[in-house]
């Protein structure tokens, strides 16, 4: 391991090097799927969470347990169910042998939390996260107990059932850094998946890095520096998606209910300066913030029936937003 290095564009260098070898290491386990590896990767290295949207049997699990791996984090997999407890994630106190009050940690206490299907469990147990994930710590009886670093929520929902769920709130869906959409492998790779997996021996991934080098390269990127005119287009991009806001675009006028807020504004500028980092860039640029528009502002804008009767998606929305500002 090493994080000593003269200057910040030497780290800079190593850090491209160690995502490139990270990379190759998933893919050894992961078939394709090589922009979303990419996209957890950033929501990872830039602090936040990702909801990852995509129907069953999209090794949504195997692609988490195989990042983590490779980085030797803890991992723990929560399966969101209807009768799921907020004490069943957090943790809860027990009575110990000499009768005294003690914490018993839960499945949070990690440093990378797979919430499988959270939509399946009530809004109550899904705003247990919240604390957990804004403030990265839980709190009990008035105390507070700090979860892991590094800390990373990773959500799962499939988009096809719909019985027996309940909507994310718009609170705990803006605490999610990105919204990644999971689509089927191409005929290629689906035959190279079946060709590596029905013989039942699978790849260990190596460990690339660890997690002083995560949390290194982590402070690293919050010094990497930004314009001002970038600061001035994701907050024009994002205002401009507020039906009500006197920088309102049009089709966020006419198509949508409403809009995303200064979360999105941050999240633009923290996204797109890995973004930069990630393809070799000293510090991010318009291109960059465009890059990482749709999962980030896909799931903080709602749209109206309007849209809904013309057809128009989230994803025309956003588009027109990126060509027009």
């Amino acid at each position: 391991m090493n994080i000593n290095f003269t200057n910040d564009v030497e780290a800079i260098e190593a850090f491209v090097e160690k995502y490139a070898e990270l990379k190759k290491e998933i893919s050894k386990v992961i078939v394709g799927q090589d922009e979303v590896v990419k996209n957890i990767l950033m929501a990872m290295f830039s602090r936040s969470h990702a909801l990852l949207i995509g129907v069953p049997g999209l090794a949504k699990t195997l692609m988490i347990t195989t990042i983590a791996k490779s980085i030797n984090l803890s991992y723990n997999r929560i399966q969101f169910t209807p009768d799921l407890m907020p004490s069943d994630i957090m943790g809860t106190e027990i009575l110990d042998e000499n009768r005294k009050f003690k914490f018993v940690k839960g499945p949070i206490f990690a440093n990378i939390v797979l919430a499988d299907e959270i939509n399946r469990t009530p809004p109550k147990t899904q705003s247990a996260l919240l604390e957990a994930m804004q403030e990265r710590s839980v709190s009990m009886n008035a105390v507070t107990y700090d979860l892991p670093d590094p800390f990373f929520v990773l959500a799962t929902q499939n988009p096809i059932e719909q019985e027996g769920t309940y909507p994310l709130p718009e609170a705990q869906q803006d605490r999610f850094m990105f919204n990644i959409y999971l689509d089927y492998p191409t005929l290629d790779e689906e035959v190279d998946i079946v060709k590596s997996t029905i013989h039942g021996d699978m790849v260990e991934p190596q460990q690339v890095l660890s997690i002083e080098e995560i949390i290194f390269y982590q402070k690293l990127l919050q010094k990497i520096p930004i314009t001002d005119n970038l600061y001035q287009y994701a907050v024009n991009l994002a205002s401009s998606t507020r039906p009500n806001g006197i920088n309102a675009h049009p089709w966020a006028k006419e198509y949508l209910m409403w809009g995303a807020g200064p979360r999105a504004s941050q999240f633009l500028i923290i996204g797109a300066r890995t973004h930069a980092v990630l393809n070799g860039k000293y510090s991010p640029d318009i291109e960059d913030v465009r890059a990482v528009a749709h999962n980030i502002l896909r799931h903080r804008i709602i749209k109206n029936y309007k849209a809904e009767a013309e057809g128009i998606t989230i994803e025309n929305i956003i588009d027109k937003l990126i060509d027009s500002i």
